[in-house]
């Protein structure tokens, strides 16, 4: 990751909605390497939409669609409806995804964590 990317994320609060234990860790590793905020993370949906609906700051997300089978679209409208960047990190082919999401930056299962972090510093407006 080049030194002006990952300046990117420098102080941004990231959303790791994830549950596979070891990919969110990761990914978490990740991107406190850049100086990131981590929110999160969280396994379920219904975490994830409570830390969204507490107000608090969320620059940025990553979220996997399939949260111990249940599917996280309820998450991803939540973080569009509050116009948060997100990526979209799962297992699922892109013909998966809902029209709504099909634009939106996607890392397929196995990615590196160096991938999704690199799709989210695409997303980064300048702080």
């Amino acid at each position: 990751m080049d030194g002006m990317q990952g300046a990117d994320l420098l102080g941004r609060r990231v959303l790791v909605v994830e549950d596979e234990f070891f990919l969110a860790e990761d990914l978490v590793g990740a991107l406190h390497g850049l100086g990131a905020e981590v929110v999160g993370p969280v396994p379920a949906a219904g975490e994830a939409l409570t830390l969204i609906s507490l107000d608090q700051r969320i620059d940025l997300a990553v979220i996997d669609l399939n949260l111990l089978g249940d599917t996280a679209f309820g998450v991803g409208d939540a973080l569009l409806a509050r116009s948060v960047p997100f990526v979209i990190a799962t297992g699922y082919g892109r013909e998966f995804l809902p029209a709504r999401f099909r634009h939106l930056p996607y890392c397929e299962k196995p990615f590196s964590p160096n991938a999704v972090v690199r799709a989210l510093c695409g997303l980064a407006r300048p702080a």
